[in-house]
């Protein structure tokens, strides 16, 4: 075959091509506009400083607690699953890369064939033919209109919401392993209080019956100080088990088998009297949600334009081939008259398609708009939880010296009521009362120490901070 009707096929193509690439649909996308105003409602300032830019490792003090969440990130099987979740979005989305490209195959073929020769009329079968034939075949369609480049920006979309969603996973994760770490000191700072409580009632209880052996003391305040002292006791099981429990719930975080946790106490933990919080465009830039919101919107906005494409005739190069081809022999198989060369194309205009297209244009609208408002939904809920957060750390701090103020006065009323039931001069009950106020002031203060500990947790978090 003539090297020049080659070369010409394959020049008419490539004009064809850039003269139909201006076609295109160029509708291009653009981020949803976002109403920052007021978002997080009273608290919102003009002051950029955040604590979400701080790195976890500097933001945890504890060295127990930034050794268990740097474990965690390490082996967290949600997180080693998200990380799977990115390989499947970047294998499809070099999928979707690839359908620019034509489908190219090696093809070789031997074709015998036996015929019956008519004019020599002996032998039925006595013509025969053997054809051989080696080279390259090609399918490809021209993406004249887009569709297979909106297709793979939709698919990169979705390969950066798996970079999103592993960010959500990760940032979840430091939260969980921090309020849990949280809880679990709070726990042993409950038990601590109460083991103490209960030697202050043993004692309580063997004064009752001094008292009463010396005819002060009537044998109902021996049996109701010990009713106290009995319900004290039994609520340290439950502590303990509720210890054991967390620490298990904390190893499974780490992607380990239970066991213990190795901590320091909750007043060792610092934070700080005002937490910055910075602007909601920050928030909004860092929050893994957020973006995974507005990048499934983008997903859905490509999908649409891709579903419009299909409304449009398809040009495609059904079959393409070149090389080699001979009859009967294989000698000189590979000589210049042996080349072959043909290409096949085709255009295709749908016109009555039982409505699909229309109903596939249809639901890729109504994804667009659901995604757009699920996005919306997200920033205002995000929004509200930055506020919510905020209101409850700065309400939980103003207990602080209130509750101070409470704890001296129980320990004064339980100090008094003890002098005053040794002279005569106090009720069993009244002792029995300012003992268990003590008490429940003091887990109240642990209850209260927790409270704040995690809102600066759930802040950083509700920022989009824990992700390096």
């Amino acid at each position: 075959m003539d090297n020049r009707y080659i070369k010409g096929i394959i020049l008419s193509g490539l004009i064809a091509l850039i003269g139909l690439s201006s076609c295109q649909v160029t509708n291009k996308y653009k981020t949803p506009e976002t109403n920052t105003e007021d978002l997080y409602g009273e608290m919102t300032s003009t002051d950029t400083t955040t604590i979400a830019n701080i790195p976890w490792k500097e933001y945890f003090a504890d060295p127990y607690l930034v050794a268990l969440v740097e474990e965690g990130i390490a082996k967290n099987f949600d997180l080693q699953i998200a990380y799977t979740r990115i390989q499947q979005a970047e294998a499809s989305l070099s999928m979707a890369k690839a359908a620019y490209f034509p489908d190219v195959s090696l093809v070789g073929q031997a074709n015998h064939s036996r015929n019956s020769d008519g004019a020599r009329g002996k032998d039925m079968l006595g013509y025969q033919s053997t054809n051989y034939s080696l080279g390259i075949s090609a399918s490809w369609e021209l993406d004249i209109w887009g569709k297979l480049n909106r297709q793979s920006k939709a698919k990169y979309a979705q390969f950066l919401n798996s970079h999103a969603y592993k960010n959500l996973i990760q940032t979840s994760l430091v939260s969980n392993i921090a309020t849990s770490y949280y809880s679990l000191l709070a726990l042993d700072e409950k038990l601590a209080i109460t083991e103490e409580t209960v030697k202050l009632l043993e004692e309580n209880v063997q004064t009752m019956e001094d008292l009463k052996d010396a005819g002060l003391q009537n044998g109902a305040a021996v049996e109701q100080s010990k009713t106290l002292l009995y319900s004290t006791q039994a609520s340290i099981p439950d502590l303990e088990s509720q210890i054991r429990q967390l620490e298990n719930s904390i190893s499974t975080m780490l992607g380990r088998k239970p066991g213990h946790i190795t901590r320091s106490t909750i007043y060792d933990q610092q934070y700080p009297d005002q937490l910055e919080y910075g602007i909601p465009t920050q928030m909004l830039a860092k929050r893994p949600d957020v973006q995974q919101a507005e990048l499934s919107f983008r997903s859905a906005f490509e999908l649409k334009n891709a579903a419009q494409a299909n409304f449009y005739p398809s040009i495609t190069l059904s079959s393409g081939s070149i090389g080699f081809g001979t009859n009967n022999t294989l000698s000189n198989f590979f000589k210049p008259e042996n080349i072959f060369a043909s290409i096949i194309g085709g255009l295709t205009q749908p016109i009555f398609a039982k409505k699909q297209l229309t109903g596939n244009l249809e639901i890729a609208k109504a994804q667009q708009q659901e995604a757009l408002l699920i996005f919306e939904q997200t920033v205002l809920q995000a929004g509200q939880e930055v506020t919510d957060i905020l209101f409850y750390y700065e309400s939980s701090l103003k207990k602080n010296d209130t509750r101070e103020k409470q704890i001296e006065t129980c320990r004064n009323s339980v100090y008094f009521t003890q002098e005053l039931l040794k002279a005569g001069d106090a009720n069993y009950t009244e002792v029995l009362t300012a003992e268990q106020n003590l008490l429940s002031a003091l887990l109240s203060k642990v209850n209260d120490r927790l409270e704040q500990l995690q809102s600066t947790v759930d802040l950083y978090r509700a920022l989009g901070g824990g992700v390096e």
